[in-house]
């Protein structure tokens, strides 16, 4: 079956089964390498992409269900890596092996894009379905509330506590 996909800004017609993993029209119809097969049950966030600006699984959501949806890959970001949150990475250098790290910078800029100021405690359930092998998660946290400056106009700024969040209304 044909189905039009809007990866990064750009519609491509791809034909596959309506139940195939999105992951799998994106890395072997498009040829797009960027997002990674884990464990393709939903559970390590390898495969992280955004649908419609939220993070999802791509090993679980059906193409079907992507369908004349704005996709956006880790590629999509930004081709210079002037995205904050890819420029923190680096400035943090978080990577290790690095195989997880485009589902994390997925996961981290949905959450900024929801919460521009997060708390540790916003961060560690933002990103707590997706594991590191390496353990990263102290330079992952450390790089989140980087790009939080980064995008505020780069001054580095303490951390925000929960109690500074919720005394200001920006608690959910």
């Amino acid at each position: 079956m044909e189905f039009k996909l809007t990866v990064n800004g750009t519609t491509s017609s791809v034909n596959v089964t309506p139940d195939m993993p999105l992951l799998w029209a994106i890395r072997d119809t498009l040829n797009m390498k960027g997002t990674k097969f884990g464990c393709g049950a939903g559970l390590c966030g390898a495969c992280t992409v955004h649908l419609d600006g939220k993070a999802v699984r791509s090993c679980q959501t059906q193409v079907q269900n992507a369908a004349g949806k704005q996709i956006t890959t880790v590629e999509g970001l930004s081709a210079d890596g002037s995205h904050p949150v890819q420029q923190a990475w680096l400035e943090i250098d978080v990577p290790q092996c690095g195989y997880c790290q485009a589902g994390q910078i997925m996961s981290a800029t949905a959450l900024l894009s929801a919460k521009p100021h997060p708390t540790d405690a916003d961060i560690d359930s933002a990103m707590s379905g997706n594991l590191c092998r390496c353990g990263t998660y102290l330079r992952i946290r450390k790089a989140i509330h980087r790009a939080s400056e980064i995008a505020a106009g780069g001054a580095k700024q303490p951390p925000v506590t929960s109690a500074q969040n919720s005394a200001h209304g920006k608690a959910k």
